[in-house]
């Protein structure tokens, strides 16, 4: 029976599994939440500049329209 693989591509270990510790979890949990929060919070100031710039865009999107409202209220 010929073998699937060469054993120069069969190396030890290379199918072992880590498993994260629970803080190396709660690392990647808040780093990601903090990545959306700024992704978010950057998405809404162009939504805003945008608007700006561009006010025949007003009625277009009723999102856009949202964001940006919302963002001169808390301003």
């Amino acid at each position: 029976m010929k073998k699937p693989t060469s054993p120069e591509t069969q190396t030890p270990g290379r199918h072992l599994i880590t498993i994260p510790t629970r803080d190396q979890t709660e690392d990647t949990v808040d780093h990601s939440l903090l990545r959306r929060a700024r992704l978010r919070d950057r998405h809404a100031q162009n939504v805003a500049r945008l608007m700006e710039q561009r006010r025949d865009l007003r009625g277009v999107y009723p999102l856009a329209d949202f964001v940006d409202e919302a963002i001169r209220w808390t301003a």
